[in-house]
Order: C-alpha cells, then structure tokens, then sequence
C-alpha cells in the first residue's frame, strides 16, 4: 500500500528494487488491493511479478470501491462486483489467478453469503485459490465459514492495536484460519520515528488519523518510548522489537516499506526471541491505554 498511497511521495523504481530484495531474501507473501493507488499498487506489482509468478504467494483484495481520481464510492461487496473486480484485478496484476483473494471490508447492504457465495465461484472457476476476510467480526466469520472455508482474516494488530485478542483469535484458533496483521508497527508509530506531525509529509493520511493528532502524539509516545528502551537494551531496533512480539502471538505480519535496509530489519525480527521479562513489559502496555481510534 505504502509503495503507491496514503503515504507521501514515492518512487517506483525503488519500490521494484526493494520488491526485487524481498524475493531474493525468501519474503514471498505479497499483499496489495485494488483500491491502492487507486488500481497502481497492483500494475506495480504485476511488474515485479513478470517471470516469477509461480514464486509468489499473491494476495489482494476488493471492496473499498474507489474511482480513476481516488475518490471513494462506498463499500461493495454484491455477486456482481465481487466478480467484476477480480478480473479486474487479474488484468492489472497479468496473472490468471491470485492465491489469496480478501473482502477488503464488510459491505454492511449485501449479505456475507451473497459476497462469499462470489468469491467460492472464483474457487471453483479457478481464478482465486483461497478466500479471505478483512476486519470482520466473530459472528460474520461464523457466517462465512459456513458458506466456504475462510483461509485467513487480516486485521489490524499491533501492540496499540489489540481488540482482537478477545473474540477473534480465539476463534481463528478454533476454525484453523490463518490471521494476517497489518499495520503490525502502528503505522510507523511504534518504529519511534514520529515524534510530531511534522515528521509526517503533507498529504500523509495519518494527519487526517485521530492517533496522530498532537494531543494523542503525545500521550502515546509512552508506548514508543517502551518499546526504545527495551530495543536499546537487546541492541535492536524498535520496529524489530514491535514485530518480535507479534511473531510470538503465532500470527504472519505484513509490514510495509519502501526500503531496503528496513525491509532487511524487518525481516531479521523473525529471528529474535523476546525474553520473558520484556515479553510482560510489552504485554504490560496495554494497561496504560491508547489515545485515539484507530481511524
């Protein structure tokens, strides 16, 4: 997402040199949706993929309906469009299938069954392999999974994100659905380099986010300030620190980056083992409460 929206300016010659990293370092999951750009994130893509399809596990998704300008028109999730956006999505990303195809968001005017009835025929056609949902709750997963085996459920998890450890999880474990965080470092917030908004380029939309608002900076940077000192300590970085923790709930991450030498930190996190008394100090963080909604 970050490679071509939401985030500020960026360049697509870089963001193919660090897709061409990820490959080479073994980091094979790539994820994008359509409504990223929009529609660009998954032409670029479609780029890094050519010759080596068949070494990418592809997700992406539909939903978030968006026009050519970026202006949004609602959440979708009707038989029609559900179809209509996957070849779509096919043409733009130069593939004949994708491996793992979400429901961006709850369309709340069309039925799960309805929108999940959809993607199964994409199963059966062959043009996805496996479904997903994004951000649904416990009872609409229950729902979907009874009309086709759901294979995963991304949604944001972080260590200022944790509102699905009461239900979902839980839940996930019992169906055996794979989960997927994303934003699993805050949004950058928990990497310790946000300090203020104007460490935030105009057009970000986290100025538009309540967590980044001068006030809710503030009072979370708490939780940064933690997860420094405890990367101080274990000569680490911070974002290593926030994404150790995550690995050790058992769940796959997708942090974003459009850099090299954060793409390798990242993927160096999976390799640490966090010690039990800075495991409590992390865990421990929740106590202390987040300022903000997460949107």
């Amino acid at each position: 997402m970050g490679m071509s929206d939401f985030y500020g300016s960026s360049s697509e010659e870089q963001n193919l040199r660090v897709l061409d990293k990820a490959l080479e370092m073994g980091c094979t999951f790539w994820d994008t949706a359509d409504m990223y750009g929009p529609f660009t994130n998954e032409i670029l893509l479609s780029k890094a993929l050519k010759g080596r399809r068949n070494q990418i596990t592809l997700a992406t998704k539909f939903g978030v309906s968006r026009s050519e300008d970026g202006s949004w028109q609602g959440i979708k999730g009707s038989a029609a469009y559900v179809k209509s956006s996957c070849e779509a999505s096919l043409k733009r990303l130069g593939t004949d299938h994708i491996d793992l195809y979400y429901q961006h968001r709850l369309d709340p005017h069309t039925p799960i069954e309805e929108t999940v009835g959809a993607m199964a025929d994409l199963v059966k056609e062959g043009k996805v392999r496996y479904i997903g949902l994004s951000e649904a709750d416990a009872q609409t997963i229950t729902q979907a999974h009874k009309i086709h085996p759901i294979s995963a459920l991304q949604t944001e998890y972080s260590l200022w994100s944790r509102e699905v450890e009461s239900d979902v999880l839980p839940l996930l474990k019992e169906y055996n659905i794979g989960f997927v965080a994303y934003s699993p470092l805050g949004r950058g917030f928990l990497s310790g380099t946000i300090r203020s908004r104007n460490d935030l380029e105009p057009g970000d939309w986290r100025l538009e986010n309540p967590r980044f608002t001068e006030e809710a900076i503030a009072k979370n940077s708490r939780l940064a300030d933690t997860v420094f000192e405890i990367a101080k300590e274990m000569n680490l970085s911070p974002a290593q620190i926030a994404l150790a923790w995550l690995i050790s709930k058992n769940v796959a991450t997708i942090p974003g980056t459009r850099k090299i030498e954060r793409l390798e930190e990242n993927w160096a996190a999976q390799e640490i083992t966090l010690p039990s008394e800075y495991m409590n100090r992390l865990n421990g963080l929740l106590k202390q409460g987040v300022e903000g909604e997460r949107y």
